[in-house]
């Protein structure tokens, strides 16, 4: 049987959006293939049109890539613990995800990818921007890459999830848990992918810490240069999204960036996340 499956590009650097497929009912092991290796070549994948795709249906297509993720300082949907429900009411001023980040990189063992549904839309804005760290790391020097190639980072809830945290503050729609003190695990600054076998930057401005054996001073100016380089427009794409539809991005190798642009306007998107594996 021949697959109707598309992929479209959506920028040189990663992204692609993938048509011909109806998440809501069960993909054949051709589909499946086929999105998978789409997944691995761009990193971010989109579908469009969507609708009505039920908590059960989200968890079942997110489980065929491996177990679902609880979040520890985030409640789940009622009923669905492994749903996270990324709402935004009008009278909210900040945003969940609202920095460059990779989701959940302060565990030890980190998320290989996130899969997020959008069930309610502002009329403009809420894009969400990623960024290809395979790409960031490919553009760096050999010298640099040499150097950092013995280095490792340390990574923590703790700045997020404090008191002052942006991911910690009250929101009409969401509970989240505020932790003065988190787990610190340390992780490879280059990160070899686990399938794919490209290496990519693995550090991110809201949970990596300093590096491992130095301080947070001694850090600062190579992270900031890092950070900086890591979200050069040379290496990002952008997706507006609509209702129904649907992104799966690897958290193994970009990072993603919820903007916070449409006041007094809501938002209501559903989060799956998908265990991963020991960095190295």
């Amino acid at each position: 049987m021949t697959s109707k499956i598309e992929i479209a590009p959506l920028a040189g650097a990663l992204g692609a959006e993938i048509y011909g497929v109806d998440l809501t009912r069960s993909l054949t092991n051709q589909e499946f293939a086929e999105i998978m290796q789409a997944f691995l070549d761009y990193q971010v994948i989109f579908f469009r049109d969507q609708h009505d795709l039920t908590p059960e249906q989200h968890k079942a297509f997110a489980s065929r890539f491996g177990s679902l993720n609880v979040h520890p300082y985030v409640a789940g949907m009622a009923g669905h613990p492994e749903l996270l429900e990324i709402i935004k009411e009008p009278e909210d001023k900040l945003n969940f995800g609202g920095g460059w980040h990779s989701d959940m990189s302060f565990l030890e063992v980190p998320a290989l990818g996130s899969i997020l549904y959008a069930l309610e839309v502002p009329q403009y804005g809420g894009d969400t921007l990623f960024a290809s760290q395979s790409k960031a790391y490919d553009a760096l020097s050999d010298g640099m890459k040499d150097m950092l190639s013995g280095l490792s980072a340390v990574h923590s809830a703790s700045r997020e999830y404090s008191a002052k945290g942006a991911s910690a503050q009250a929101r009409s729609s969401m509970q989240s848990t505020q932790v003065q003190e988190a787990p610190e695990y340390e992780h490879p600054v280059v990160r070899t992918h686990p399938q794919t076998g490209r290496k990519g930057l693995y550090i991110n401005p809201a949970f990596t810490l300093r590096f491992s054996g130095m301080t947070k001073r001694e850090s600062k100016s190579l992270l900031d240069f890092l950070f900086d380089h890591s979200r050069d427009e040379r290496f990002t794409c952008r997706f507006r999204w609509q209702k129904g539809s649907l992104a799966f991005w690897d958290n193994r190798c970009c990072w993603h960036y919820a903007l916070n642009d449409y006041p007094g306007q809501r938002r209501h998107m559903r989060r799956a996340t998908i265990n991963g594996d020991k960095p190295y």
